[in-house]
């Protein structure tokens, strides 16, 4: 029933080896993020309101990133089983055009008007007039982050995570220490409060773009190619847009639905303690799904590689077992979440925060449906952004992806808040109902074997 798990000697430890820089680098993202809440929320629950509310659209810009950094792996890991680097040079070079071009607007939208984009989120003016001058300033980070992620992305395709970890150790490290100087007024600086923040995020990101791309120019083993990146060719933008275009769509769908849930919040009674609530449990949370994200961008590159080798056959049997290695992680996350919640959050750390006794409560049973949600949580996660997009199956991921949360979540969440205005302990339940409705869906697709594409061929 479970041969598929026999997979050849080293298999598993090369999952975790290509896993581990990444699980590393969300690590420290996610830990120096957390610092960077715990340091607005000694401002106050407003301030660290206003921040997540004002990340609703920066979140946007980083799932577009986000979405042209993983459809571009579904060609990249493919072209780099066949050893084909000029077509990844014109992969990245696609990708540099499109994330630069969206970061740019966005960032003027943002600067011009922001606090028409903030009263799209929340009515809460009082969290509108804190949250406008961060917004102002931090939408241009992005734009050196969008460029940067695109080459952060390619090398991590070509089985070097390690690069990206670096430099974004490098860059978060600089963003806390930002933080600590400018929002506070340290060695001699004037208190910026939310704006330091803003620019402690801007100067991170600079520092970020230089280091990645003083490393582009000397890196041997994919060495940038000018001709391939400004001249990628129609060939390869067809391709592109057939095989990334669909993940670009489903990244800006989820993470435009996903926004909509600080957007339901905003507009719920207790917004502030809700949202506050919501920001400390989803940084607590990603503390514990950094592995989750790490084995999924691991498995994609695993299942593309294999499939441009040719491996077509062996690589379903491969999917299996890494979809099923992830949900037995998941369990363990889920249980170390709890364990740590209990142990250690609820005691210890969510004291430390400026919450109210009702933000408080809340933020512990969001705690609570997280750590229950884990192991499908890993699973989808891994099926969708590993296996699925590896094997190219990018119009089905699609569809997996965003249903279970636009037709489940978000109408739910609805009318429970808006309409019925239920207690926000229940409410809070619905965090769950994605990953129930779509791990189902998953593994149906997966045990189909449709998702298997060589897309690197198609079209020769």
């Amino acid at each position: 029933m479970f041969s598929y798990l026999h997979q050849p000697k080293g298999f598993y430890k090369h999952l975790f080896l290509l896993a581990l820089p990444v699980i590393v680098q969300n690590l420290i993202t996610t830990s120096l993020g957390f610092l960077d809440t715990f340091m607005v929320g000694l401002l106050g629950s407003d301030q660290m309101s206003a921040v997540t509310v004002a990340n609703v659209p920066v979140f946007i810009i980083q799932l577009v990133v986000f979405g042209l950094q993983s459809g571009s792996s579904v060609l990249i890991s493919q072209y780099w089983g066949r050893g084909d680097r000029e077509s990844i040079n014109r992969v990245i070079g696609i990708g540099f055009m499109i994330a630069g071009g969206v970061s740019v607007l966005f960032a003027a939208i943002l600067c011009a008007f922001p606090a028409q984009v903030l009263y799209l989120i929340t009515d809460n003016l009082t969290l509108v007039e804190l949250a406008e001058p961060y917004l102002r300033i931090v939408g241009f980070s992005y734009i050196f982050n969008s460029l940067s992620s695109i080459y952060i992305g390619m090398q991590r395709s070509i089985e070097n995570p390690r690069f990206g970890m670096i430099v974004f150790a490098i860059s978060m490290l600089c963003n806390t220490l930002g933080n600590y100087v400018l929002i506070f007024g340290k060695l001699g600086l004037p208190a910026l409060g939310i704006t330091g923040a803003a620019v402690a995020t801007l100067l991170s990101r600079v520092v970020e773009f230089v280091v990645a791309f003083s490393y582009a120019f000397r890196c041997r083993t994919m060495p940038l190619m000018k001709h391939a990146i400004l001249r990628p060719g129609m060939d390869m933008l067809r391709k592109f847009l057939r095989y990334s275009a669909p993940v670009l769509i489903n990244e800006t769908l989820w993470g435009t639905g996903f926004s909509m849930i600080t957007v339901i919040m905003g507009h719920m009674a207790n917004s502030s303690d809700l949202i506050a609530a919501y920001t400390l449990a989803g940084n607590i949370d990603k503390l514990m799904t950094s592995g989750v994200f790490g084995i999924a961008a691991a498995v994609s590159v695993i299942v593309g590689k294999e499939i441009g080798t040719g491996n077509l056959k062996g690589v379903y049997n491969i999917g299996r077992a890494l979809c099923f290695t992830a949900f037995a992680f998941g369990i363990v996350l889920g249980l170390a979440e709890y364990t740590m919640f209990v142990t250690l959050m609820r005691p210890f750390v969510m004291p430390l925060f400026s919450l109210s006794a009702v933000a408080e409560r809340l933020c512990s049973v969001m705690l609570m449906c997280y750590a229950c949600a884990i192991p499908l949580h890993s699973f989808s996660t891994t099926m969708v952004v590993g296996v699925l997009r590896g094997g190219g199956d990018v119009n089905a991921s699609l569809f997996i992806d965003n249903v279970p949360l636009w037709c489940g979540t978000l109408p739910m969440m609805c009318l429970l808040g808006l309409v019925l205005k239920v207690p926000n302990e229940v409410f809070c339940l619905c965090l769950m109902i994605e990953y129930i409705i779509k791990s189902p869906l998953g593994l149906y697709r997966l045990h189909s074997g449709k998702w298997i594409h060589d897309i690197t061929r198609i079209d020769e």
